[in-house]
């Protein structure tokens, strides 16, 4: 009782809590933690209530479990909050989709019923078996802290300073009963396997303590991540901009980096876009700051995200950018760029109305066309790789490709750029402004404005 107590405080597990729920499945780690709560709960001055999921997996097993939650909570006079699992048809992995399942239940059991946090009954030797998993799966740093003691989400776990056998010796020696999981001894299951062969074999010829080893590590690692997560959060405060789906930072800050620190920084920007670090490994994390110490740029592209480097900027997105599109340009009008905030207006100008001076401020801050010399009707739409033409000032045409080069836009940037056609003819394109050709000038009469707003 008293490692439990030191876990409890040591991660203030119920501070400021008047209402936990404790998800029992009638295993015998979970009935023991809610005994164990429930001899604790006048110390905290909380209140508790029985979660069940019922996963419906093994038929009369599942029912039985369920009863038998049923009638200790009724014993104990809890209350109790149960749902019955559908996984349908939804294939894929079923650990995965249970855990999903269990909890998107908690989450729903906190709100509907006042619960401050949710206790589950995971002990050390779980903890043990989770990291082996995943050594075994290459993770490191964060994986290594296996399972977390308090999680964002509400979760604690007051049972891991204690061992499964410590579980059992509690549960026996006050002749409690508890339901056994058959599916438990299935080899099909990679962590039974662990739990039945890997450690045994492991305590057996390489570490009698391997259970007691490997949670430790969590716990090293646990608390090493903790301190280098306030960091992490510095560096991205100081250098990282999340606007529109897409992050960005300097290469030359990714590059300037210890590696280790970069390699952080990275899985944080991954997790702040893509949402998770779901099916980001080693090499992806590897192949972004290999980006960043690439000059010519590149394309990375990960579980969910494309990563782009272009001149000292690598981007984090959910796809290249926005895609081809085309409308008429109502004249006058404002055109709204697809998939942007950006938008662009076309007004006519009366020149001869306004003593000649008007052109002049137009022209200095943004396209003037000379409505007059427009060969057709107009059309805004994306620019195409190897469209070319003259802006005004320019010595003879050249491709847009060109002029994004020379004015530095990335080029997750240049996706969807507007340019601005009239008979076949680019007579204006976003930055580069108007086509030598049909700019306005001092003896224009009437001017085609055209002008952006937003970004």
């Amino acid at each position: 009782m008293r490692r439990i107590e030191r876990v409890i405080r040591r991660y203030r597990m119920f501070e400021g809590a008047r209402r936990i729920g404790v998800a029992v499945s009638g295993g015998a780690d979970s009935v023991c933690l809610l005994h164990i709560l429930l001899e604790l709960a006048p110390r905290y001055g909380i209140s508790l209530a029985v979660l069940h999921v019922d996963h419906g997996l093994r038929g009369d097993e599942s029912t039985g479990d369920a009863d038998f939650v049923r009638a200790l909570a009724g014993r104990l006079g809890l209350a109790l909050f149960c749902q019955k699992l559908d996984f349908g048809e939804s294939g894929g992995n079923l650990e995965q989709a249970a855990r999903h399942g269990r909890l998107a239940f908690f989450a729903e059991c906190r709100a509907k019923a006042d619960l401050d946090r949710v206790a589950t009954g995971h002990t050390r030797s779980d903890q043990a078996e989770t990291v082996l998993f995943r050594i075994l799966r290459g993770a490191a740093g964060a994986g290594l802290a296996g399972i977390r003691p308090v999680t964002a989400d509400g979760l604690v776990r007051p049972l891991l300073a204690v061992d499964r056998q410590d579980v059992l010796e509690y549960l026996r020696s006050r002749h409690l009963e508890w339901r056994e999981d058959g599916s438990n001894q299935s080899r099909d299951f990679a962590r039974n396997r662990i739990r039945l062969s890997l450690l045994p074999q492991l305590a057996q010829e390489w570490n009698p303590a391997i259970r007691e080893t490997l949670a430790n590590m969590a716990d090293w690692a646990f608390e090493e991540e903790a301190w280098q997560s306030v960091e992490i959060q510095r560096l991205a405060a100081d250098h990282l901009t999340c606007e529109g789906g897409r992050g960005l930072i300097r290469a030359g800050v990714l590059a300037s980096l210890p590696r280790a620190v970069a390699r952080r920084l990275v899985r944080h920007v991954i997790e702040r876009v893509k949402g998770d670090l779901r099916s980001v490994n080693f090499d992806h994390v590897e192949a972004v700051l290999d980006l960043s110490t690439e000059p010519k740029g590149g394309t990375a592209c990960l579980p969910g995200l494309i990563v782009q480097r272009s001149f000292d900027w690598v981007c984090f997105a959910h796809s290249p950018g926005r895609g081809e599109w085309e409308v008429m340009a109502q004249v006058p009008g404002t055109i709204a760029i697809p998939g942007t905030k950006l938008s662009v207006s076309l007004e006519i100008v009366d020149n001869s109305e306004t003593s000649g001076s008007s052109y002049y401020v137009y022209n200095n801050e943004m396209g003037c066309l000379d409505w007059n010399r427009l060969p057709g009707s107009t059309r805004l739409r994306s620019w195409h790789h190897g469209d070319r033409y003259q802006p005004k000032g320019s010595a003879g045409e050249i491709k847009i490709k060109d002029l994004f080069q020379q004015a530095r836009v990335p080029v997750w940037e240049r996706q969807g750029w507007p340019v601005l056609e009239s008979g076949e003819r680019i007579v204006w394109s976003r930055q580069f402004g108007a086509a030598a050709w049909c700019a306005a000038g001092p003896e224009t009469r009437l001017i085609l404005r055209v002008s952006e707003a937003g970004q």
